[in-house]
């Protein structure tokens, strides 16, 4: 079986998970005896064609990434136009039995190639504009997006989402039948949790001894909900003290995140690192203290699995409903939220007393005021030396362990999706 998948990213072009997400599918089908091309973006310096792993790469050149949504839209339209040409290049050269498509990002070039070619397409939704923006796609380019995710979805002739929770996400939102819509859970490669040599001098670059350091890490974008753990950091530093954070990662909130961290005189007690390789990334799991996963929305939650899986016995993960990977860390028979909306709210328990005390919502930037009456989280401080635990709230999972740390759950109204 020959196969062609497409992505607009592919190691080393990173962008987020899903580079990592079609690398391992490559690999591994290749190593089941499927042979794999994919056909992907690449930068001036890429060859234009390489075997890696055994996974033959075809790359297409294209400028930058723009960081506008609107300009982003136009640019992935020229992307799918270079792809398609690549792609009727290529199936002169090789008969493909699939074409496999990931995310709307190729879903033109994908489609038009299948048909081209007279083979199925599959496409894998990762994500949706309408879980992104918790269903406000009535205006562009958000409209745009989830017109053609809706397109491409019913174009197909397999859908392959990475949770039972997309599935069912997937098949309200675009009109499908569950039977349509495979599950294929993500994973991850214990090997690949590879940390640096000296970890004690990487924990020292940015916290004391006595320090607590807390770590956000992933795609700076709204539905991640980095904002709502900003909103948050005052006043536990306030009330806790010692208190240091990490954020890693990039993406088009970056700069109204490091201006909400500004205005809250956030930028003395922590550090944005931007974009971060896996030995590094990887490393900042095992030093921090605590790796809290805020996200809006999330299908899958590979950030929170992936701290998960490492065998060290200190830090904490704390994830908000819809942050947690569901299918693979909630127990059988969890109620599994269908999204949140509720108001901010902060809960500090102090290091020394089991007291809780409620505090005001801090007030929200104008920037985010509107966002945060649809999302929110409520903080809680879990004293040292608690004994290692597990609670479940809603499709929350909040993990206490021996050590001081903060630990998310939301206040959680249930509600359908549907499309508009």
């Amino acid at each position: 079986m020959r196969v062609l998948i497409l992505s607009w990213e592919y190691p080393p072009l990173i962008e987020g998970g899903l580079a990592r997400h079609v690398r391992k599918l490559s690999e591994n089908l290749v190593a089941q005896g499927v042979e794999v091309h994919v056909l992907t973006r690449g930068l001036e310096e890429s060859p234009a064609e390489e075997e890696m792993a055994g996974v033959v790469i075809h790359r297409v050149r294209e400028p930058e990434r723009p960081r506008e949504l609107a300009e982003f839209v136009a640019w992935v339209e020229h992307m799918n136009s270079d792809m398609l040409a690549a792609g009727v290049e290529l199936g002169d050269r090789f008969d493909f039995d699939i074409v496999h498509g990931h995310d709307w990002l190729v879903a033109v070039a994908g489609d038009h190639l299948a048909k081209r070619f007279r083979c199925p397409l599959v496409v894998t939704i990762h994500a949706t504009e309408y879980g992104r923006h918790q269903g406000w796609v009535d205006k562009h380019p958000q409209s745009h997006i989830h017109g053609v995710e809706r397109w491409m979805a019913n174009r197909a002739d397999r859908v392959i989402t990475c949770s039972s929770y997309m599935r069912e996400h997937v098949a309200d939102i675009y009109g499908l039948e569950d039977e349509c819509i495979t599950v294929i859970p993500n994973g991850i490669d214990p090997t690949d949790l590879v940390p640096v040599a000296d970890l004690d001098l990487l924990r020292g670059e940015f916290a004391q001894p006595d320090d607590r350091l807390v770590l956000l890490v992933g795609r700076l974008v709204y539905e991640k909900g980095f904002q709502l753990a900003l909103e948050a950091l005052p006043r536990l530093i306030e009330r806790v003290g010692k208190v240091r954070f990490i954020v890693a990662g990039s993406g088009t909130h970056e700069q109204e995140l490091r201006s909400q961290a500004r205005e809250l005189g956030l930028l003395e007690h922590g550090v944005f690192l931007g974009w971060i390789g896996d030995d590094v990334l990887h490393s900042l799991y095992r030093i921090s203290d605590l790796c809290v996963v805020p996200s809006i929305y999330e299908p899958f939650g590979l950030v929170a699995l992936r701290r998960a899986a490492l065998p060290i016995p200190g830090p904490g993960l704390a994830c908000p409903d819809g942050g947690a990977p569901a299918d693979r860390l909630l127990p059988p028979g969890a109620p599994r939220g269908r999204g949140i909306r509720a108001r901010a709210h902060v809960r500090l328990v102090g290091r020394g007393s089991a007291r809780r005390r409620g505090l005001p919502r801090p007030p929200a930037g104008a920037a985010h005021s509107q966002r945060m009456e649809r999302g929110a989280s409520r903080i809680r401080m879990t004293r040292a030396g608690t004994p290692a635990t597990t609670a479940f709230s809603g499709t929350s999972l909040v993990t206490t362990a021996l050590v001081p740390m903060i630990a998310l759950s939301p206040i959680v109204t249930p509600r359908r999706m549907h499309a508009p």
